[in-house]
């Protein structure tokens, strides 16, 4: 919408073929031979070799989308759908089906339109989204606050605090991180730097707020370690050659900045096998494990943190302000951010999202069989 990056030239993304495989994801199917450890993008496929966004393409604040969108494997403009999502998770960094399709139907049910299957990796562009316009309401895309982009984000500004804004490469933040993990972006350090972001925002943010949804983070966290890495097997030293590509992230003297454009840096290999939603969930409950923070957030004051409330406000698995370290609640919060509107503020109530929104995730997640191996209450799909 006003302010937003327009092009005229929607191109969609480049797919993979014969010649360039990758993991044999097409048309937002399970990848046919799921077993990384590939070059990409792989030599003498120049069809997804880096290319920087221009002044006319929407980016935001998912290094991931961004990468992807910068090699092609998603559209170049930043407006994207369900199928290029589900390939290019695949194809790229070999994420399973299962937390592929999570992750895109959130994505999608919650920033942009079930009907057409479209979202902006950035800013509202509903008129390019959305079939009927904003008739129905605006689709915010990855841009919009408490929906993927949240506070205590490790890179990005609190949404309240717009230093330059929630959705931009915040240089200060990600020297802050470096410095914490001491350039080891592994597990234990991310869960230390997550902590100190927790104190900042509680300390400097009248407005933070961390709820149900930071679960996400998490994920997104692990993503470090689990994702980013150039790997031999499972394993990859997380360190800040790679993963400042996927940052964009440049050293200038005593602090970073950004280079113009995330990318998969020469000679990466992704993991060999599928990153699962049931690995994700594991990680989570280690991370979360390890620094517990309550659900809550200030209330229009600094260091004036309002818990959520004893029983998480019908939340699955939140006590006592409290995220649940069993695995099967992980996944079934997943679930529930999917296919309900769990709380975004302190003010907001539950209640269910459009039921567009509702089948479009059912219809999508109920068939992976996790869900129900956690034994998650499962919605219709009529």
């Amino acid at each position: 919408m006003a302010g937003c990056p327009y092009n005229p030239d929607h191109v969609p993304a480049v797919p993979a073929n014969a010649e360039f495989p990758y993991l044999g994801a097409f048309n937002g199917l399970p990848a046919l031979h799921p077993v990384g450890n590939i070059e990409v993008p792989t030599d003498g496929d120049d069809a997804h070799n880096f290319t920087p966004p221009g002044p006319n393409d929407i980016r935001g604040p998912c290094p991931g989308l961004n990468t992807a969108a910068n090699h092609n494997f998603i559209s170049h403009d930043g407006i994207t759908n369900l199928a290029e999502l589900l390939d290019a998770q695949q194809n790229i960094w070999n994420v399973g089906y299962d937390l592929a399709m999570a992750l895109a139907v959130i994505g999608i049910g919650l920033t942009g339109d079930p009907v057409t299957t479209k979202m902006s990796i950035g800013c509202d562009a509903t008129n390019r989204t959305s079939a009927v316009g904003s008739l129905l309401g605006e689709e915010l895309g990855i841009d919009a606050h408490n929906k993927f982009e949240a506070d205590t984000s490790l890179s990005r500004s609190d949404f309240f605090l717009k230093e330059p804004n929630d959705f931009a490469f915040n240089g200060t933040l990600f020297e802050l991180m470096y410095k914490t993990v001491g350039g080891n972006f592994s597990l234990p350090q991310i869960v230390e730097y997550m902590g100190l972001r927790y104190k900042q925002s509680t300390a400097e943010n009248p407005n933070f707020y961390f709820g149900p949804k930071v679960v996400l983070l998490y994920g997104a966290a692990s993503f470090l370690f689990r994702l980013f890495p150039n790997f031999t097997g499972n394993t990859g030293p997380p360190v800040l050659h790679f993963i400042g590509g996927f940052f964009g992230a440049k050293q200038s003297g005593n602090t970073f900045v950004f280079n113009g454009g995330e990318q998969i840096l020469d000679d990466w290999h992704n993991r060999l096998t599928p990153l699962t939603l049931a690995n994700v969930a594991d990680d989570f409950v280690t991370m979360y494990g390890m620094s517990p923070e309550l659900l809550g957030g200030n209330a229009g004051k600094v260091n004036d943190f309002d818990a959520l409330g004893a029983n998480g406000t019908g939340v699955v698995g939140v006590k006592n302000s409290l995220l649940s370290l069993k695995p099967s609640d992980f996944i079934c919060l997943i679930y529930q951010i999917a296919t309900e509107d769990v709380p975004s503020s302190l003010q907001t109530k539950l209640g269910p999202l459009a039921a567009s929104v509702v089948t479009f995730a059912a219809t999508n997640l109920n068939p992976l069989g996790i869900f129900t191996t956690a034994g998650c209450t499962l919605l219709s799909t009529e």
